[in-house]
């Protein structure tokens, strides 16, 4: 879709460059250097150009600057006003040169590529790029929770957000799959268990392992709670346990590969991560390629010992190998034991060396909480230092906590709130809703198009907020069909649809604008400032994507949506009181369908026809 900023782009690059000329200065003024804005006052027009950039080229003041290109540019309207793509009236305001635009021949600009281009919002800022986002990261020792799903569709947003505008993108996921925390269900499970299956017990896989993880859990405490009433510390009290000391004896026999041990690990991994992938289908979460930590966490420690050799890295007094990152403002960080093993983030080190091998990418993202971000400066610095060019471009995608009203979840009181346990619970109060309000016999299945609502409550929400903050997660707020909510998006759609139904207008939104349309008859004040925000798509994907921020676009789609709502309001659509008026704003009714079908689905929020 090309931006309708574009064309004012070039003709003001091309004016800059004849003034240049004019003036007698050797230079050219491109596009891309010129930077477009909407001004904060409808009385300064509709575009804003700051000139700052260009005064040290025409050693002048950006004041002069847009006071000599308005008269540049009002001259060349009135030679040849029939000729210009972009036309306006121009005013210099201080250092900027602002345009009021003709409404007429903007909207025949806008709704044409809206209607009609296939790279709807696709600013192609990323093309030839390959990056690779990494999230998720589950534990297999419990199902994904509510924090999860903030992760996920971050990961899953900002990935389909980065390939709109142009990039390769591959979704990875590392599942946790061994570890401490793993034989603690094992060893539950293998205690208590007594042969019961997810299928005897007609429980979700995955559910069924984190059950037995809650269990040990549990019994850790009372254990723990016995020996310090004895006066042992607490955790001196957790060492001691008997519980805990037979699961590290589980990890030693994983270690060593105890048959046994090894099958029921295999048991018990593959039913939970059978039933994460269940999860993950439901709520439209996918990846390219799964890594698991068994069988890369022996990566990177030849790495470390290379390092080590080109003097990269030093030997502690007691052998460990160990780094000094003070030079970055970081710390001295161990990367070997002195017993030669590694750490997590040697592993860490190993995976994304290995990653890069299978696929290599210019980018690597990684959606991780926020609680990790000197993990990954430590990470990223070591890297550099290891001299791979693509270190360079490392990013990680921090997000905040997210609880619910309630207070924090923990995982080991059983207290986590399970994802499939809460889209249930909103899928069936979105039901309940579409009962209350008489809308089951419209939908061909109430209880899909309720999950879909759930989904769009939940992934909204999620992500209207910017990833580095915390939140709180309020399900009822979620669901409200008013205000800044994925529902209201959905409603929003469903209404356009009908409305499209009526009039007998094509819903895919797509194919070229209908010979006759008078695009020009838009130039009321709600028709215009719904034009505007409709223009604003390109930009509003290509900021998403540089800030790495889904939030940016929630904001848009509300904005689109609030802007709708208006121009329904005041402009007539199937009654309007012409017929050519009645078209022309069908048709920007379809362009904002558009629009929101394809920004829906960047934030992945479900879009709905009927509601």
């Amino acid at each position: 879709m090309k931006n309708f900023k574009d064309p004012w782009k070039t003709r003001i690059a091309r004016t800059l460059t004849a003034m240049l000329k004019d003036a007698g200065i050797a230079g050219r003024v491109e596009p891309s250097q010129v930077v477009a804005e909407l001004p904060p006052q409808p009385e300064y027009g509709d575009l804003g150009f700051p000139m700052f950039g260009f005064a040290k080229l025409f050693r002048k003041g950006p004041p002069l600057i847009a006071q000599t290109l308005a008269a540049a540019l009002t001259e060349e309207d009135a030679r040849c006003p029939e000729s210009r793509e972009a036309a306006g009236v121009f005013a210099a305001c201080g250092p900027y040169l602002n345009v009021h635009l003709d409404r007429g021949a903007a909207a025949a600009a806008i709704i044409g590529p809206v209607l009609e281009d296939p790279a709807l919002g696709r600013p192609g800022i990323l093309t030839g790029s390959r990056i690779m986002v990494e999230f998720s990261s589950p534990n297999t020792n419990k199902p994904l929770h509510l924090g999860h799903l903030r992760n996920d569709v971050l990961g899953e947003s900002i990935s389909r957000i980065l390939a709109a505008c142009g990039a390769e993108v591959r979704k990875v996921c590392i599942i946790n799959d061994r570890g401490i925390h793993i034989c603690k269900s094992m060893l539950a499970y293998k205690e208590h268990g007594l042969g019961r299956t997810p299928e005897s017990e007609g429980v979700k896989s995955d559910h069924f392992v984190g059950g037995w993880y809650v269990k040990f859990s549990r019994d850790l405490k009372a254990e723990t709670e016995g020996l310090k009433e004895k006066g042992l510390s607490g955790k001196e009290a957790e060492a001691e346990a008997p519980l805990q000391q037979r699961a590290q004896q589980m990890l030693r026999l994983w270690e060593a590969g105890d048959p046994e041990t090894v099958a029921l690990w295999k048991k018990m991994n593959a039913w939970t991560v059978e039933g994460m992938k269940e999860t993950y289908r439901r709520t439209g979460i996918s990846f390219d390629q799964y890594y698991f930590e068994s069988q890369t966490y022996l990566l990177g420690k030849e790495e470390i010992l290379k390092g080590l050799e080109q003097g990269l890295f030093y030997k502690a007094e007691d052998g460990a190998v160990m780094v000094d990152l003070t030079g970055e403002k970081l710390d001295k960080k161990v990367l070997l034991r002195s017993d030669g093993t590694s750490i997590y983030i040697t592993q860490d080190i190993g995976l994304a060396i290995n990653r890069n091998r299978d696929w290599p990418f210019d980018r690597l993202v990684y959606v991780v909480g926020s609680e990790q971000q000197y993990h990954f400066q430590v990470l990223f610095a070591i890297l550099k230092k290891l001299g791979f060019e693509w270190a360079n471009n490392l990013y990680h995608l921090s997000y905040g906590m997210v609880n619910l009203p309630e207070g924090k979840m923990k995982s080991r009181e059983g207290t986590v709130v399970d994802a499939d346990d809460l889209i249930d619970s909103l899928r069936d109060d979105a039901l309940a809703e579409i009962r209350e309000k008489e809308r089951e016999d419209a939908l061909d299945d109430p209880k899909e198009a309720a999950e879909k609502v759930a989904l769009g409550a939940l992934h909204y929400y999620l992500l209207q907020v910017n990833p580095q903050k915390d939140m709180l997660f309020d399900p009822r707020e979620s669901l409200s069909f008013n205000g800044n909510t994925g529902p209201y998006l959905q409603y929003m759609g469903a209404r356009i649809s009908s409305m499209l139904r009526k009039a007998a207008v094509p819903q895919d939104a797509g194919g070229e604008v209908p010979g006759g349309i008078a695009c020009k008859l838009l130039s009321g004040d709600a028709e215009w400032e719904l034009l505007k925000t409709l223009a604003a798509y390109p930009d509003a994907v290509a900021d998403a994507a540089a800030r790495m921020d889904p939030s940016v676009l929630a904001a848009y789609l509300y904005e689109l949506s609030k802007a709708f709502s208006r121009f329904y309001h005041d402009c007539p659509i199937l009654n309007a009181p012409q017929a050519d008026l009645s078209a022309a704003r069908l048709a920007l009714s379809r362009g904002v369908l558009r629009v929101l079908k394809d920004a829906m689905h960047l934030i992945c929020v479900p879009f709905l026809e009927i509601m």
